[in-house]
């Protein structure tokens, strides 16, 4: 399944010091220029989805709606996250390129 790949990739993006999570967070690095690809869990609010959507739409970060905020809020040894961020070019690619398998 492609979710354990990417959940991995998400660990390993963590455990370096390449992601920031939360709405606000996540919030703040699309805004600020520093995400690079934003990861929305599929049982966030459908207001958190679509704000999300609305805004890597119009600031053009990819934007995925994957997982549930249990399996997110895991694979980053947190509790649950309805939001991500990744901030690494090397990890945005090796995210997209399990995502798009």
């Amino acid at each position: 399944m492609k979710n354990n790949g990417v959940m991995s990739m998400i660990g390993m993006a963590t455990k370096a010091g390449k992601t920031v999570s939360g709405e606000f967070m996540t919030e703040k690095a699309v805004k600020g220029g520093k995400a690079l690809l934003v990861i929305v869990a599929e049982d966030a609010s459908e207001n958190t989805k679509k704000k999300f959507q609305n805004m890597c739409t119009y600031y053009k970060v990819p934007y995925y709606i994957l997982g549930r905020k249990e399996q997110l809020g895991h694979s980053m040894g947190k509790e649950i996250r309805a939001t991500l961020a990744v901030t690494d070019s090397g990890f945005k690619t090796a995210i997209e390129k399990q995502l798009n398998k």
